[in-house]
């Protein structure tokens, strides 16, 4: 959805117009799950905060700022309920100190969507899984999203400045959880993409 779009369905929900949000909802709802997915890693539970989410911003709508894109307000709205949710099923664990996920770069197709690459991502992801709600939602935020450290200072409250040393500390802790596994695992598949014409 295009930005000015965007701008005109929420000027005709905010006046009243059911169908301009149900447009909304449908541009954003799978995005919004994946994200929320993510976080509490329960799809029936996802359901629920994704529907209380949308809820809540269709009854805040008037207090939506066009400073600020509209999904950045709505993962916003959507990881505070993230947030209240790990809280009272006491699932807010301490500390663990990472987050970070690094892109597929130059890797063709063909070897990013290989076997191999697929068991690399898991290994990822399940590292992602024992950040803290903060940390996962920095990577998600910015990896997932493309979300700039403002907007994501934004949606979780903190600093740009803090988030960005959330995601410098969290590439490190990821190399440690992952460590010499996935790195010669991971130059493999680049040396297999250098070396084998077929994947060019």
């Amino acid at each position: 959805m295009t930005r000015k779009n965007e701008t005109r369905l929420i000027a005709r929900a905010k006046r009243g117009h059911d169908d301009a949000f149900r447009e909304i909802v449908e541009a954003y709802k799978s995005r919004l799950f994946a994200f929320v997915w993510r976080m509490l890693r329960n799809h029936h539970e996802a359901e629920d905060v994704c529907q209380a989410t949308f809820v809540k911003a269709y009854e805040s709508l008037e207090s939506y700022s066009s400073n600020y894109a509209f999904s950045t307000w709505l993962f916003t709205i959507a990881y505070r309920l993230c947030l209240n949710h790990l809280r009272k099923k006491k699932a807010y664990s301490g500390e663990t100190d990472f987050s970070g996920l690094g892109g597929d770069g130059d890797v063709s197709m063909s070897v990013a969507n290989s076997e191999e690459a697929k068991r690399l991502r898991r290994l990822i992801w399940a590292a992602v899984d024992r950040l803290t709600p903060p940390q996962k939602s920095a990577v998600l935020l910015f990896y997932r999203e493309g979300k700039s450290c403002q907007d994501i200072g934004v949606v979780l409250g903190i600093p740009a400045v803090t988030v960005k040393s959330h995601l410098h500390r969290a590439r490190e802790k990821l190399r440690q959880l992952l460590s010499a596994e996935l790195v010669d695992d991971w130059m493999a598949i680049r040396h297999l993409h250098l070396s084998d014409s077929s994947f060019a």
